[in-house]
């Protein structure tokens, strides 16, 4: 089995000169027509993109959500989706999963065991016990939001503690102490770059999965100026403004463009 830990993704980084983590979202109301008429449309559409990118990303995100959508259906065209990511890219299933005992084991058993995905997201806020059934897989990954990039984060995670400290930092201080530290990464949006350097005072070694770029506004030049760390540490995602492009082409040329677009833009920093 391929172990994709810090020293492999950071190669992988450097050999691609790219952070590029492309998120998979279809959506039966943005898919471009001609995968509507087709029995399996989010997998052929997936597939397309798969096939155009995959010498440019490190990783690909598959947003659960769209998938469990569909129904049966959706579970099926997943579970074959999972296998057609290439060996080399990380596999990340954003299912924002966590709970108590044995439903949390049964998360991990379904994302690790059956779709032996590389990396799951996973919401902290039933405490460090909720995610233990992930951590016990000791070459995976566990993905915990620490600050998301919807406004919405201002609603619990920017509010201020007794301590003084604002509640995602809490949850940072306490996942980096844990003794299985080095299989988390954090999700840190985009959106909040002036948090930045004072998260990596707090994480300077983990991985930052950084959400939040294109769409909705983040600057891709300050993330990684701000987030970049010594073993490289950064996987940007980017969905709708490389998996929806303006059609000037074909739907996949213009796909690869928007990838590659990107991953210019990264390069001038290898």
């Amino acid at each position: 089995m391929l172990v994709k830990d810090s020293a492999y993704l950071c190669e992988q980084i450097r050999q691609k000169k790219s952070f590029l983590c492309v998120g998979l979202d279809p959506d039966l109301e943005k898919l471009p027509n001609h995968y509507l008429n087709g029995k399996q449309p989010f997998l052929e559409f997936c597939k397309d993109i798969i096939e155009v990118t995959h010498h440019l990303a490190v990783a690909y995100k598959i947003n659960i959500a769209f998938f469990e959508a569909l129904g049966p259906s959706g579970w099926e065209q997943l579970e074959q989706l999972v296998n057609i990511i290439p060996n080399e890219c990380l596999l990340i299933a954003d299912a924002k999963r966590a709970d108590i005992g044995n439903t949390s084991k049964k998360y991990a058993e379904y994302y690790f065991d059956r779709l032996q995905v590389d990396a799951v997201t996973l919401h902290p806020y039933m405490g460090v016990d909720s995610l233990e059934p992930f951590l016990s897989y000791h070459n995976k990954w566990s993905v915990v939001l620490a600050l998301t990039s919807n406004p919405g984060s201002a609603d619990f995670e920017l509010k201020e503690l007794r301590t003084g400290e604002l509640l995602f930092e809490s949850v940072l201080q306490t996942f980096v102490k844990i003794k299985q530290s080095n299989q988390i990464m954090f999700v840190v949006g985009a959106t909040h770059p002036e948090y930045l350097t004072k998260i990596r005072k707090i994480c300077p070694d983990h991985f930052l999965l950084i959400p939040g770029i294109g769409s909705q506004g983040g600057d891709l030049h300050q993330v990684i100026q701000a987030g970049r760390n010594h073993n490289e540490g950064l996987l940007i995602n980017v969905s709708r403004s490389i998996i929806y492009p303006e059609l000037k082409k074909s739907f996949k040329d213009d796909v690869f463009q928007a990838a590659q677009n990107f991953v210019t833009e990264m390069s001038r920093y290898f």
